[in-house]
C-alpha cells in the first residue's frame, strides 16, 4: 500500500488534541537525535558555540515553553561549519519539535543533514540530505548521492503506518531533495520510534560514509559554494512555517532571538566578511 498524504497544518493537530503528555515520547526521540550527534561529533570535531551559552536549558517567562539550543562549531574550511542539536515546545502540552542539522564547510559538497523529530501531538519526523548541486542539471551529483538511496526511500514511503506529510511553507517544500522523508505516524509511539530510529540510523551511517571518502571541491569554487550555502541556511531556519507558532508562545523578539543562534546568522555574517 502507498501511504496517504496528510495537509493538516499543524494549529490543527494541536486544536485536535492540546494537552496530551508526550514526556516519554520526547525521551525516545531525543535519544535518537543525541545519538546520532554523538556519533557524528565523535568523527568530525567540533566545540559549542558562544551563542549557546545559557541556552542548555531554557523556559519561558510562565514555563509554558521551554527548549534546548546547542551550536558547535568545527573548522569551516576543512570540516563541520555548524552544527546544531535543539529542541523547543511543551512536553507535557502535545507540541516538540527536535532537531539535528549539520552543515559541512566548502572544501567538500557532500549534501548537508537535517533530522527533525516533532510531535503534535503525534510523532512527526523529517530527515534530508540537502544538495550542495542542483540535482535537476548535475545529474552526476544526483547519482553520486541520491539515486544509491532512492529504493530505502521508496520503502518508507510506501509504508502505510505513515502518512507523507507536506508542509505549508513553499519555501520548505523548495527545500526538500528527492529523499526528503516527511512523515506523520500513524502506528504506536513504540513502532514509529523504532522505524524511525532505524531510518536515521541507517541515514547517519550513509551520510558519514560519503563524508569519508568525498572528494575535495576546487579551491576556485569554494566561495561560491560558501555563499549557496549560506543562503540554504539562512532561509530553511528563517523561513520555517513554526517559528510562527512558536511567536503565539514566546513573542517575536524572543522567537527571532532564538532563531538567528538557531541558524548561526553571526557566523555567517563574520564568515562572509
Amino acid at each position: 500500500m502507498t501511504a496517504s498524504t496528510q495537509t493538516k497544518t499543524i494549529h490543527q493537530f494541536l486544536a485536535d488534541a492540546p494537552d496530551v503528555d508526550r514526556s516519554e515520547l520526547w525521551g525516545a526521540l531525543w535519544g535518537i537525535l543525541s545519538e546520532a550527534k554523538d556519533k557524528i561529533t565523535a568523527e568530525l570535531e567540533v566545540s559549542p558555540h558562544a551563542s549557546g551559552a545559557d541556552l542548555d536549558y531554557w523556559t519561558s517567562p510562565d514555563g509554558g515553553y521551554e527548549g534546548s539550543l546547542n551550536p558547535y562549531v568545527g573548522d569551516p574550511d576543512e570540516g563541520v561549519e555548524w552544527l546544531v542539536h535543539s529542541w523547543i515546545g511543551n512536553r507535557k502540552a502535545s507540541i516538540l519539535d527536535m532537531n539535528l542539522q549539520v552543515w559541512l564547510g566548502p572544501h567538500i559538497d557532500v549534501p548537508h543533514l537535517v533530522i527533525v523529530f516533532g510531535t503534535v501531538p503525534n510523532v512527526f519526523h523529517f530527515s534530508d540530505l540537502v544538495p550542495r548541486r542542483d540535482p535537476m542539471v548535475d545529474v552526476d551529483y544526483l547519482n553520486r548521492y541520491f539515486d544509491p538511496i532512492n529504493s530505502s526511500w521508496l520503502q518508507l514511503r510506501g509504508d502505510d503506518r505513515f502518512s507523507w506529510s507536506v508542509s505549508h511553507g513553499t519555501y520548505m517544500r523548495a527545500f526538500n531533495s528527492p529523499i526528503a522523508n516527511s512523515y506523520m505516524a500513524l502506528c504506536p509511539d513504540d513502532e514509529a520510534v523504532q522505524i524511525l530510529g532505524d531510518s536515521v540510523r541507517e541515514r547517519v551511517d550513509t551520510w558519514l560514509g560519503w563524508v569519508r571518502d568525498a572528494k575535495p571541491v576546487p579551491v576556485e569554487e569554494r566561495a561560491a559554494l560558501r555563499e549557496r550555502d549560506h543562503l540554504v541556511r539562512r532561509y530553511g531556519y528563517t523561513l520555517d512555517p513554526m517559528n510562527e507558532l512558536s511567536k503565539k508562545f514566546l513573542g517575536a523578539e524572543r522567537v527571532d532571538e532564538l532563531v538567528a543562534v538557531r541558524a548561526g546568522l553571526g557566523q555567517i555574517a563574520d564568515l562572509d566578511g
